[in-house]
């Protein structure tokens, strides 16, 4: 990649999946010229307001940092095209992009999305993969347009989904393919080696934004379908249960090919009877406490076999 004439690069991104692409455009032959992410946030016990991941990797590197509220504005999108970029990459970035900034960079914005477009277009493409049973994912780089998620295939990354991996898990392993080859796609597309493919209209699939309530566990469903919402929906909004009032979070656990009365306790080391098959607690964490196995938890709440959660 040596002969390739360095180009000028906007990053738009805000959590850490984006943190990866942007650390590999550092890395790389171009020059990240300014990086866009959502305005710090308020966080943790005393909501300080903490820039995104994103963020936090330019400022390392002295990049200038954008945080606008809205790309509307007709000076938000000035400023924007003042930077005279050639590409921008987006990924994840929490902002929809209007027209005037779909048409500033020379060759465009390419976004980079977690999942085999177009199945999956939205918000949350790697928990749907999972709680759908999905057995393939991907990474597509993707021409933008102004539709949601309905640009022009660039190209394709194929990656198993492991039965055991967990959301965070697929999160790594895709970032990590997504930066691997972010560089290589910016060269193929400058030099004309890459021929856009329009999405398929057959197959199209919407990944809505994860609800609050969407992690609470219904033990009428089949173990394989609450160890897919285990595996999907932690850290948030995370997996749980009620017992006497008490919200109680499930953060590991593994299927059992058991039979009972869904909802009923199987053993005493924390197996759940489900509509089809049983789920083995495996670490679990009560309000205000630490996480403990299913063992420790049942004897805490005095509940042993063959009773009912």
């Amino acid at each position: 990649m040596s002969d390739i004439t360095p180009l000028k690069i906007i990053l738009m991104g805000t959590p850490e999946f984006a943190a990866w692409a942007l650390g590999a455009l550092i890395d790389g032959p171009h020059q990240v010229v300014a990086v866009y992410s959502q305005p710090p946030r308020p966080s943790g016990r005393g909501m300080k307001l903490t820039p995104s991941h994103v963020q936090q990797t330019a400022e390392k590197y002295d990049i200038p940092v954008f945080t606008p509220t809205s790309l509307k504005k007709p000076d938000v999108q000035k400023e924007f095209a003042a930077l005279n970029a050639d590409i921008a990459i987006v990924a994840a970035y929490g902002l929809i992009l209007p027209k005037a900034i779909l048409g500033a960079p020379r060759l465009g914005c390419v976004n980079i999305h977690a999942s085999l477009l177009p199945r999956w277009r939205g918000a949350a493409p790697i928990q749907r993969a999972i709680l759908s049973g999905d057995q393939q994912t991907g990474i597509t780089f993707m021409q933008m347009d102004e539709g949601l998620d309905t640009g022009a295939i660039l190209k394709t990354y194929p990656l198993t989904i492991q039965g055991d991996m967990t959301a965070q898990d697929l999160f790594t392993a895709l970032a990590q393919t997504a930066a691997r080859e972010i560089n290589q796609l910016i060269n193929d597309l400058a030099q004309g080696r890459i021929s856009p493919l329009p999405q398929p209209i057959d197959g199209v699939t919407y990944a809505d934004k994860l609800r609050k309530d969407e992690g609470k566990i219904d033990w009428q469903k089949p173990a394989n379908d609450i160890h897919r919402m285990v595996r999907a929906l932690n850290p948030w909004p995370g997996v749980w249960f009620e017992h006497h009032g008490e919200k109680i979070k499930i953060l590991s656990a593994e299927t059992v090919q058991e039979n009972g009365a869904p909802g009923a306790i199987l053993h005493s080391d924390g197996v759940i009877a489900c509509s089809e098959g049983a789920l083995r607690l495996l670490s679990v964490q009560r309000p205000g406490k630490s996480p403990v196995d299913g063992r420790t938890l049942l004897r805490a709440l005095n509940l042993k076999a063959h009773d009912a959660l």
